[in-house]
Formats: C-alpha cells, structure tokens, sequence
C-alpha cells in the first residue's frame, strides 16, 4: 500500500502515454513512417515523469482539461441529438465516451498534482 501510495502521483502520465502510445500503433498500422511525429506528443509526460516540473503540470492539465471539456461537448452535442453524425462515428461513441470521461479527470488530476504543496 505504501507503494501505491508513493507513486499514485504518476498515474495521470502514465495513462496519457499509453494513449498516445496506442494512437501511435494505430495510425502506424495504415500510415506507416509518418506516424512517428505522434511520438511527440509523449515527450512532456515522460519529462513530468524523470523530472517533475509544476509549472508543466499545471500547464499540461489546463491543456488538457479545456481539449477535454471541449470533447465532452462534442459528445453531448452527439448524445442529445442536436447535431447528426454519419455511422462511423456513432459506432465510436461509446468507446470514445470512456476516452473522454478518462481524459478529463486524468487531466483534472494533474491540476490536482501541480495545487499540492509537494510533488
């Protein structure tokens, strides 16, 4: 328990990793070479990761709460019918639901990590 509780911290960065990890592996299957630039997308989370910056992590989680929230309106928006999406995306929404719920309180985590006195 003493462990978890020693590196619960790291689990927001984690997780953003391993979406970008799988969106990487996703788009390389079709793209090929031209997916490595998604790799880029990972480098701030591993920075938070090997040294721990709070002004980063503050930044990272308000990024990421706004693109989340904006998702979240776009899912309500599909949700509630106000706007008509093709087929496809609707076969994604349930998926793409947990994505988003999962982004937002991971980002709002974050934030959470950078208000703490010690990190």
């Amino acid at each position: 328990m003493k462990l978890i509780h020693k590196y619960y911290k790291f689990i927001p960065y984690l997780y953003f990793i391993a979406a970008i990890a799988y969106w990487f592996t996703d788009v390389n299957k079709v793209k090929g070479i031209t997916a490595y630039p998604i790799l880029l997308f990972a480098i701030p989370f591993v920075w938070q990761l090997i040294k721990p910056s709070k002004q980063l992590n503050f930044s990272l989680g308000i990024t990421f709460v706004c693109l989340s929230s904006y998702m979240i309106l776009a899912y309500l928006t599909d949700l509630f019918k106000i706007i008509s999406f093709s087929e496809s995306v609707k076969s994604f929404v349930f998926v793409g639901g947990l994505f988003v719920v999962t982004n937002f309180l991971m980002s709002l985590w974050m934030i959470r990590n950078s208000i703490k006195k010690t990190f």
